[in-house]
């Protein structure tokens, strides 16, 4: 079986979206990762998009500013996922806007349109409270994930 990546999105997708995380993150000090599975082994995409935080070390970020972007493909499953730093400055619907214009063109067939989006939102959203600053290091890896 081929993986999620490759069912999900070509090479060339997979490769334009780890280069809007790496551009957005030249903007902030936060961290954004993705993650695909086929199936979420839960009911609710954030209950699993947060076991999948904790799995991938994002809750060990200096500024507790890692956000994930969660997606169960075959159950056509999306989250959106902060850290503890993120949620005590940002409203409790802070990535409906996100989660809604990534829907939108998931629902077109526009994978990897939608992740890029959805990437590149979390950036600027990330940069007005955890701006980059000199001397800040890229703390986790910025490829997309698998299980």
């Amino acid at each position: 079986m081929a993986s999620t990546v490759e069912d999900f999105l070509s090479k060339r997708d997979e490769q334009a979206i780890v280069e809007a995380i790496r551009q957005s993150e030249t903007r902030t000090s936060g961290e954004i990762r993705v993650h695909l599975e086929h199936h979420s082994n839960k009911e609710d995409a954030l209950i699993r998009a947060q076991e999948l935080f904790h799995l991938l070390k994002m809750d060990n970020t200096k500024e507790e500013n890692g956000v994930l972007i969660y997606v169960a493909v075959d159950d056509y499953k999306l989250a959106i996922c902060g850290d503890a730093g993120i949620n005590k400055v940002v409203p409790p619907d802070f990535w409906e806007s996100t989660k809604d214009a990534m829907i939108a063109q998931f629902t077109k067939g526009n994978f990897r349109d939608g992740l890029i989006e959805g990437v590149q939102s979390a950036g600027e959203k990330l940069a007005a409270f955890f701006p980059w600053k000199h001397g800040d290091k890229n703390e986790l890896p910025d490829e997309i994930s698998t299980s």
